[in-house]
């Protein structure tokens, strides 16, 4: 008997001639709207950037389907009388004019909320301040691996909107949620992963607790027959266990577990009553680093009710990585050149630090998140032979790092340089390196003073390295 997806059924029949509001062209919402006008939405884009800001592909796009726009400064001004509104993530949820039409009667969603809510199968996400795409990838993995049908998206992947209808009971979708997409998400998926949580993204989270609860949000809606996997060794997520409404699994690198998915002298074991099961050897796999350890234990966790052991160890095993972390680029006069773009945070750039053996050469700083750069100074003095520093967090990170130097007992010599680009810093980080160096680039910081994204970021970089 075919299946007939009932949810999206009624859907598909709510939306037809309803007055929905799309708040942002990214990646996500670009398919939403096709998708919504073939569904006879009457739709009205808005975006705080200029019609000339704007590809021309999205401009094409609404002059063919003759949409209504409010771009610009004041583009939510005209956000009235609206029955849906799909909210991208960069938007907040709270602004003025959305409380207003909420508060009027509109229903307020998003591409992904929606996948969570009509997709038939079983939902996986994974959230965290660190290493949420590399856990993500590799859940994906394992569940290929195994033979599974599986679908990709959130932060990663394909916006996922329009394969719902392609979607079966039998299929798994596997998310990366960031802490925006998960603000006002009003369903959890069945199996939720919380990697970490650290300060982060507090230019736009009005405080570190507003950012806990938006992770949080990814296991609130759970039932009692859901997942819940956490990160024992951090203290914010092992907490997260008490408001748990289905089943826990920990994960750790630093504590013994008797229940739960564990880094033992470099082997990842899975522990049930007592009882440990070797899944693989750090040895074996590519990923450098403890915290991919941590990745890992954490994508096992994920995936008990689905992989056998055999069909773990071989997806971890041959997992490459992802693009922009810890990415070995080229090796130049004996020195190795690993870009890390995605360190868009303190800790991000730690695990890096505390992933090689080398003497490193750090090329760090960036867009400021209004982070604390005092926890990086000593895994820097540590780590790091020379430090090389730009974009708008370079004095905080000097600052940090000088402050320890001259207030601790080291007696440590660490050459610190200032460079105004990226070409600057790669071309003295080749001229003070030595064979055997590694020159990692670790920025502890957002992109966003000089590049679009951390991706833009990355591949610069590598332009810039492989033409060294």
């Amino acid at each position: 008997m075919k299946f007939v997806n009932e949810k999206l059924e009624d859907f598909n029949n709510y939306i037809k001639g309803k007055k929905v509001a799309i708040i942002g062209l990214g990646v996500s919402n670009i398919p939403l709207i096709d998708e919504l006008y073939d569904l006879g939405a009457d739709i009205t884009v808005f975006n705080n950037k200029d019609v000339e800001n704007l590809d021309k592909s999205i401009i094409d796009k609404i002059y063919e389907h003759k949409l209504k726009f409010s771009f610009g400064e004041n583009y939510l001004n005209k956000l009235v009388g609206f029955d849906v509104i799909f909210r991208s993530p960069s938007c907040r949820p709270d602004t003025p004019q959305i409380e207003a039409e909420v508060k009027r009667g509109a229903i307020l969603t998003s591409e992904i909320e929606l996948v969570l809510e009509m997709c038939p199968g079983t939902t996986i996400a994974v959230t965290g301040s660190d290493g949420k795409t590399t856990t993500t990838s590799l859940i994906y993995q394992i569940l290929k691996e195994q033979g599974l049908n599986c679908y990709l998206g959130g932060n990663i992947g394909i916006p996922l909107f329009t394969k719902i209808k392609d979607m079966q009971p039998e299929d798994h979708v596997v998310l990366e949620l960031s802490s925006f997409q998960l603000m006002t998400m009003k369903v959890s998926p069945q199996i939720a992963v919380i990697t970490n949580v650290t300060p982060n993204h507090l230019d736009i989270h009005k405080s570190y607790d507003e950012y806990k609860e938006a992770k949080a949000n990814i296991f609130k809606m759970q039932n009692e027959n859901d997942l819940l996997v956490l990160n024992y060794d951090n203290d914010i997520t092992r907490k997260f266990a008490k408001e748990a409404k289905g089943n826990v699994i920990y994960f750790s690198s630093k504590e013994k577990l008797e229940n739960g998915i564990i880094l033992d002298d470099g082997i990842i074991k899975d522990c049930e009553s007592g009882l440990r099961r070797h899944i693989v050897n750090t040895k074996n796999i590519k990923l450098r680093g403890v915290h991919n350890a941590e990745n890992i234990c954490a994508a096992v966790a994920a995936t008990k009710r689905f992989a056998s052991v055999e069909i773990q160890a071989k997806a971890v095993s041959e997992f490459p990585g992802v693009e922009h972390r810890l990415e070995f680029i080229k090796e130049i006069n004996g020195a190795k050149w690993y870009n890390d773009s995605i360190a868009s945070s303190p800790t991000r750039t730690i695990a890096g630090l505390k992933s090689f053996d080398e003497n490193i050469v750090l090329i760090a700083g960036g867009y400021d998140k209004h982070l604390d750069y005092t926890p990086i100074a000593k895994p820097i003095i540590e780590n790091v032979g020379s430090l090389i520093l730009l974009g708008q967090t370079a004095n905080k990170i000097y600052s940090a790092v000088t402050y320890e130097l001259k207030f601790t007992a080291t007696e440590k010599e660490l050459s610190i340089y200032k460079v105004n680009t990226l070409q600057e810093a790669a071309e003295k980080a080749k001229e003070v390196s030595k064979k055997g160096d590694v020159i990692l680039f670790s920025p502890a910081s957002a992109s966003f003073d000089m590049f679009k994204n951390f991706e833009e970021r990355g591949n610069k970089f590598k332009q810039i390295v492989n033409k060294l």
